[in-house]
């Protein structure tokens, strides 16, 4: 498993390319009562034709859902300060590192300073969401997969002088990468769902433009419960598959459903506007994208199988994440 997990989080970044790429290594965890969550990113951004401009970034964001509050924070640092290695997950931003076994460092933005230090452990191998012959090749232009699904992380959290214990909270490690951003995505992940804190979904729909033409919703879902793995993912089973958005009101909300002839799969993502952070994705082909980002949301989930009874899973520990050009969101664009 550690040389696997070694091959999938291999920086795919090549430095003496014109074509632009983005790389990011993010982590997260949520507490395992409570409304409180981090996210904390790892990221190089070259633009195409550009690789002189290429840069670090630290992202990192503290969810608070019993104060009602999101603290965000963005550092970007010159490319000479960085490094990621290509073999292996290996990572330093500036003074940041990450590795196989933790993560330190710290980020100050425009309003919030981050500090952190963090060790992890994952007894699960990596989770792909797409097939994994697509890695390799040019469609997809963007990428992502989970590193250490159900990844419990200890130690401290530091948000604008105020330090959080964090004591084996699970989330996640995961990695993506590419050379444009996907036109429009609404992406979720759960990280143990109640009464079932083995299980892990990872799930996405996706609108790729294809020149003047549109592509219609593409679901992808992976599910891990019960010992066994649900992965409903490949492109044809995609585009069978349902995923409707619906963002801009006071709740956010994504239905998503896919079925074959031996499993049937539904879900609803959902979080109040509230629960969302905004930020500014820098897309390498030129232009910006807006993350709606949550990671405080809600996961109602039903498994249908011919002789087996109505799985139903819940949880309020959710990842909840839009990709949009929308302006009328009413999402505060923070970083």
């Amino acid at each position: 498993m550690p040389v696997d997990r070694d091959r999938w989080n291999a920086c795919r970044f090549d430095p003496s390319s014109a074509s632009g790429h983005y790389e990011s290594y993010f982590q997260r965890a949520n507490h395992p009562t409570r409304p409180l969550a981090w996210w904390i990113r790892y990221t190089m951004f070259c633009p195409k034709g550009q690789p002189e401009a290429t840069v670090g970034e630290l992202w990192a964001i503290w969810f608070d859902g019993e104060r009602g509050v999101i603290a965000a924070a963005k550092q970007v640092v010159p490319w000479e300060r960085c490094a990621f290695a290509r073999d292996r997950l290996d990572v330093r931003v500036g003074e940041a590192t990450l590795d196989d076994r933790g993560l330190r460092g710290a980020a100050v933005g425009a309003a919030h300073a981050f500090a952190w230090e963090l060790a992890y452990t994952s007894p699960e191998p990596p989770l792909l969401l797409l097939p994994a012959n697509l890695y390799g090749g040019g469609f997809p232009k963007a990428k992502s997969l989970v590193g250490s699904p159900n990844a419990a992380f200890t130690g401290t959290i530091t948000v604008d002088g105020e330090a959080h214990a964090i004591d084996g909270w699970v989330g996640s490690q995961s990695h993506n990468w590419g050379s444009r951003h996907t036109d429009r995505y609404a992406w979720g992940q759960v990280a143990g769902f109640d009464g079932e804190p083995d299980s892990f979904l990872e799930c996405a729909t996706a609108r790729v433009k294809l020149g003047p033409l549109w592509t219609p919703p593409l679901t992808l879902l992976v599910l891990r419960v019960g010992g066994e793995q649900i992965a409903l993912n490949s492109l044809w089973q995609a585009a069978r598959a349902r995923g409707e958005v619906a963002v801009g009101g006071a709740e956010f909300e994504w239905r998503l459903a896919s079925q074959t002839r031996g499993v049937a799969v539904e879900a609803r993502i959902s979080a109040p506007r509230r629960a969302f952070v905004g930020l500014a994705y820098a897309n390498p082909p030129g232009g910006v994208k807006t993350c709606l980002n949550s990671k405080i949301a809600r996961c109602e989930l039903r498994v249908r199988r011919p002789g087996h009874k109505l799985l139903e899973l819940r949880s309020d520990r959710a990842a909840f994440e839009v990709l949009t050009d929308a302006t009328d969101h009413g999402v505060p664009i923070v970083a």
